[in-house]
């Protein structure tokens, strides 16, 4: 961990020999050296001292991202401060997930929420679970129709399933369903984190996550939004005035998983070791 610490300062000077200081007070030499950079591509709300203490909040969060990129880090941050959200908070709206030795950026549950109302256009928007107990029917077809009724009293027994529905302000609505099993399919298939992070500690929320993406392939979206659905799950190492036309270097690790076994049962948490 020493030699990353030392290449965090040696990004910070400028590849210079200097003191040594706290992981903490080098990412924010870092953040300085790169305060032009930073502040162009920062939206228009938010200042560069925000940015800077809200990064260092994030980045004191989880001694892991000592073991990353620092350029990946800002770059996650970056695309987090783009579109609003602050990661890495009780709030869930984005996370940043130390990921082999880069951070991948996540858009959260309710920060996808947010930005999907942000359009004007949607009036509602809004995702459930469904249980074995409740009463459920789905129909596709001409007329569509959705009925959930859950159990209100006893046990409503086993997630099996997740929904999500929209209402316009003219009027028109639509709706997708996924069983759990079909959720699970599309998260081990399409994120690269699924043995990590907000899959593994809030599986509810990040299902919800995934159907609300499926129904907003098909409705009227907001720029932010549109921007949300392109960086989420991505890895970056540059910064742009508009990140969602970083390249995303994902693709390009190779990572694998190992459960701490010295976790108790049922909090296992898992560490991305690149290979």
């Amino acid at each position: 961990m020493a030699d990353l610490k030392n290449k965090l300062q040696a990004k910070a000077s400028g590849g210079n020999s200097v003191k040594q200081v706290s992981p903490n007070k080098a990412m924010e030499q870092l953040m300085e050296k790169m305060a032009t950079q930073i502040k162009k591509a920062l939206p228009e709300h938010m200042s560069s001292e925000r940015f800077q203490r809200v990064a260092l909040t994030a980045f004191s969060s989880n001694p892991k991202f000592l073991n990353c990129e620092p350029m990946s880090f800002l770059a996650a941050m970056m695309d987090s401060a783009q579109l609003g959200l602050e990661p890495n908070t009780p709030l869930g709206q984005a996370y940043l997930i130390p990921y082999g030795n880069k951070v991948q950026f996540q858009v959260g549950y309710k920060g996808l929420l947010d930005l999907a109302l942000r359009s004007g256009k949607m009036k509602t928007l809004y995702a459930h679970e469904v249980r074995e107990n409740d009463t459920f029917q789905v129909k596709y077809g001409l007329h569509q129709d959705l009925i959930h009724e859950p159990v209100l009293k006893g046990n409503r027994g086993d997630v099996i399933g997740y929904y999500a529905v929209y209402h316009l302000d003219t009027g028109g609505h639509s709706f997708v369903f996924m069983t759990k099993e079909e959720v699970l399919e599309h998260a081990k298939s399409k994120s690269a984190s699924f043995n990590k992070g907000p899959w593994q500690t809030d599986f509810d929320a990040m299902a919800k996550k995934t159907v609300i993406k499926q129904l907003l392939k098909y409705a009227p979206m907001s720029i932010e939004a549109q921007r949300a659905m392109v960086s989420d799950g991505t890895v970056k190492t540059q910064i742009d005035e508009d990140m969602s036309l970083v390249n995303d270097e994902t693709n390009s690790l190779e990572v694998d998983y190992e459960v701490k076994e010295d976790i108790p049962e049922g909090q296992a948490t898992f560490e991305g070791v690149e290979k």
